[in-house]
């Protein structure tokens, strides 16, 4: 069974389907949610089911819905992105006598979905013919082996389908439970004669001399991951003279690169491009270890150097690095090799990996949620969010991503304590934690973009983060700013050249503020006001306003708009002769029109916008 590391959601929309469900979810572990129809006592209240929908999935989570599966289907069309990637999805009906695996068949879906109808007494419908027929997905191996060519497991699956023989070779240690139920299924068929074989071929250690070179049928070749690359290089070593000397050290021990597990490094190279390049294309992870946890391993090492000693901290590292990721049990298949600047050695563990020893890269996912509304978020932002670990920010925004957030460290910061929460999300960072700091809007737009790139610039001796910190992977995703989607809500106000001037002087001089407006004003910008005021300060805005009518007419169109996407949203367009502190607070922005800028009403609606010029080919000009 393919183990789930998120925790299953259960969600139920009516009161029928809410009585299954609190039993699945007491039975499985998991976590439920019920709609007010369904009763309401789950573990999360449910409001917008599509919504919820989506935020599960794009969390990783493992989904049971009692609902129809045209619900489900239509909720999460918009958010499908890989199957390779994509959690179980089971749709069970309120009897629980269907058991339906939508999506994710190969990444556990069909097992839950027969441990549903184990429970229900229900019948799961298996629509993948391979594990509806033998139990086995070919190409999904367990943890520890990998299938070498699996463009060719759809074949071998349909092969088998059609009554070919099934023969085994080499040895599947620690792979016998997962091919059980093939082989029982073959027995069962009595299937095999007459037809070209379909071959599973176990080798040894990925060795490419085990390789079966001739015989009919499909040949499917699987690897046990049991060898580790441990590298070491200069600083900006060459990427090509780095891939040069590991391909030549897997060649010389015969091991094709799909049977790594991984390669191993000191902490100290978390970001060098050479080593993060190679494991990028080989499609391995990377595990970094401390000086003190490679020197552990010298006495096992094959040459160690007081050089590199005195360097780094410790008598090796390829060769202490791969041996530190095999354990105490592994050996030294491959002594250090090495060319001007980089040195590689092979290690080898006595069964199939299924684990780092290691800590992995550590990274920083600055996020930009948008205004507020789930579905103004990218999908991007929910992808990092959802494999981040930690998530850091103002306890408001972490509260707006609802269930996506379920489950995850949170460290809140009150507002003020911006350069706290930055630092504290990168030094976490630097410690190998996959961390997401959330911002409202987008992240690179007066929020902590910014900050993370100014405390990353700064010496350490100046107010900057440690040199680990500096070492992690840092990720910039964007989101809806308010600018844009208060504009959105009137029409299209920002639809000619603009700007974004924040009003608050906490951080920026207010000669610095005025002498901005001042020349927005006289360029006829559009204008989006960011803090506009607070409780101290409400004469900066009025300033603007005086500022700007020198410029524009009284009836310029003004949109004022709060809680964006939230249920609380409230969006006004008024004339800028009337725009007052009073109308304004901290969580509106304010977008003033150019000269251009025009207003009407459509629909029963107040719209604003500024035209581009077009008006000239409207009139046939």
């Amino acid at each position: 069974m393919t183990v789930r590391a998120e925790r299953t959601a259960i969600l139920a929309l009516t009161r029928s389907g809410g009585e299954l469900a609190s039993r699945l979810a007491e039975q499985l572990g998991a976590e439920l949610f019920l709609t007010p129809r369904a009763g309401g006592a789950g573990d999360t209240l449910v409001g917008d089911v599509v919504t919820t929908l989506q935020e599960l999935f794009l969390a990783g989570r493992p989904i049971i819905a009692l609902a129809a599966s045209g619900i489900v289907i239509r909720a999460l069309a918009p958010v499908l992105l890989s199957k390779r990637l994509e959690p179980p999805v089971v749709v069970v009906t309120e009897d629980g006598a269907e058991v339906i695996p939508l999506l994710g068949g190969h990444r556990g879906s069909n097992a839950l979905a027969l441990e549903v109808a184990a429970i229900t007494g229900g019948h799961a419908a298996l629509s993948t013919a391979g594990e509806r027929h033998f139990g086995i997905a070919l190409d999904a191996p367990p943890p520890g082996w990998v299938l070498e060519n699996p463009e060719d497991a759809k074949a071998a699956m349909a092969a088998l389908l059609d009554g070919a023989a099934l023969e085994m070779e080499g040895n599947p240690a620690g792979a016998e439970a997962w091919l059980a139920p093939l082989e029982n299924g073959r027995e069962a068929d009595g299937a095999g004669k007459g037809h070209a074989a379909v071959r599973l071929h176990f080798g040894p250690g990925g060795a490419t001399g085990d390789n079966p070179v001739s015989g009919d049928g499909i040949i499917l070749k699987y690897r046990p991951k049991r060898h580790v690359l441990g590298l070491g290089c200069a600083r900006d070593c060459p990427p090509e003279e780095l891939r040069q000397l590991a391909e030549s050290v897997l060649a010389e021990a015969g091991i094709v690169p799909a049977a790594l597990h991984s390669v191993a490094t000191i902490d100290i190279k978390a970001d060098e491009p050479a080593i993060l390049t190679l494991a990028r294309d080989w499609q391995c992870p990377v595990q970094f270890f401390t000086a003190d946890e490679l020197e552990r391993e010298t006495p096992r090492s094959a040459s160690p150097s007081g050089i590199v000693k005195a360097e780094v901290g410790t008598h090796g590292v390829a060769e202490n690095a791969a041996l530190a990721a095999v354990g105490a049990a592994g050996r030294l298949v491959l002594a250090k090799r090495k060319t001007a600047r980089a040195t590689a050695a092979l290690a080898e563990a006595p069964g199939p990996i299924d684990a780092l020893r290691g800590r992995p890269r550590g990274r920083l996912a600055v996020i930009g949620i948008g205004p507020g509304a789930p579905t103004w978020r990218t999908p991007e932002a929910s992808r990092l969010i959802a494999e981040a670990e930690e998530l850091v920010g103002y306890g408001l925004y972490l509260d707006l991503l609802g269930p996506l957030a379920r489950g995850k460290k949170r460290v809140e910061f009150p507002l003020g304590s911006e350069e706290a929460r930055c630092r504290h999300a990168l030094e976490a960072a630097g410690a190998g934690r996959r961390v997401a700091l959330v911002s409202s809007g987008d992240a690179g737009i007066y929020a902590m973009g910014a900050l993370v790139c100014e405390l990353l610039d700064r010496p350490v001796d100046e107010g900057g983060v440690s040199d680990a910190a500096r070492r992690a992977e840092i990720v910039f995703a964007p989101g809806i700013t308010a600018m844009q989607a208060a504009s959105a809500r009137a029409g299209a106000l920002i639809g000619h050249d603009f700007c974004a001037i924040s009003l608050s002087d906490l951080l920026t001089p207010r000669e610095t503020i005025l002498a901005r407006i001042e020349a927005a004003a006289r360029g006829d910008f559009v204008i989006a006001f960011y803090n506009p005021v607070s409780r101290r300060r409400q004469d900066l805005l009025v300033q603007a306003r005086d500022m700007l009518l020198k410029h524009r007419p009284a009836d310029t169109p003004v949109v004022l708009a709060r809680d964006l996407g939230r249920t609380d949203e409230r969006v006004e367009i008024v004339r800028l002769a009337d725009l007052t502190p009073g109308r304004v607070d901290m969580l509106t922005v304010v977008l003033v029109g150019s000269s251009a800028s025009r207003r009407f009403r459509q629909g029963g609606n107040d719209r604003a916008y500024t035209p581009r010029g077009y008006a000239r080919k409207l009139d046939g000009g």
